[in-house]
């Protein structure tokens, strides 16, 4: 699937891709209502409908992705909040040994994520990954979401890797559209983010579940 003696540089995205999505699709559809609900007063359906609203409303935008933003925006400390539930956090399938692989291998290994730093430092040290990656990039390092031309602009300014010898693996379409737009060659997306949702329908991207799938067969 993969030209792994083309490849120099492989960009992975965190949330949906090298770790479970379902920690966030739990985060801000169950757990978030609930607390925001008791803090202000409203049913759980109440809080459900009013933060779904909320949320969808910035799709797409850097403030989708910020912590700081929803804290000011919820008047809840949404950091304090996803410590509490913490050990929901987890790596996808076989995640853990591709970054084994990867280190070993002669290739840079990056995390590139619309992730806060707040929230960064929180999967990171949940799932041990410190020192794992040769650089870790947040979007809001550049005031632009992953899905925007101006990001990729910002990126290969700060970030030296040659689009054509370089990998993008991430679960969101729309990021993968701005990197190819952007001159990335080889794309990959993940047919099921949530390990607890079924495996998503003809996605546009050549796509796979496993990180074992990935693996160049063993001499």
């Amino acid at each position: 699937m993969i030209p792994w003696p083309d490849i120099r540089t492989v960009l992975l995205d965190m949330d949906g891709t090298l770790l479970d999505l379902r920690f966030d699709n739990y985060f801000w559809q169950e757990y978030l209502p609930l607390r925001y609900a008791e803090r202000h007063g409203l049913r759980a359906d109440q809080a459900a409908d009013q933060l779904a609203k909320l949320i969808e409303a910035e799709r797409g935008t850097l403030n989708w992705y910020c912590t700081d933003f929803w804290s000011d925006a919820l008047q809840i400390d949404v950091i304090a909040l996803k410590r509490e539930v913490s050990d929901r956090i987890a790596p996808r399938a076989g995640a853990e040994r591709f970054l084994t692989w990867l280190r070993a291998s002669d290739r840079r290994g990056l995390l590139v994520t619309n992730a806060h730093r707040d929230t960064l430092e929180i999967k990171l040290e949940r799932v041990g990954w410190d020192g794992v990656f040769c650089e870790i990039v947040s979007s809001h390092d550049y005031g632009h979401a992953k899905e925007s031309p101006e990001f990729w602009h910002a990126f290969s300014s700060a970030v030296d890797c040659e689009p054509e010898t370089t990998l993008l693996i991430d679960d969101n379409e729309e990021v993968l559209d701005a990197a190819a737009a952007h001159g990335i060659r080889h794309l990959l997306t993940v047919t099921r983010p949530d390990s607890g949702l079924p495996p998503r329908a003809q996605p546009r991207f050549s796509a796979f579940d496993h990180f074992s799938e990935l693996l160049p067969p063993e001499p």
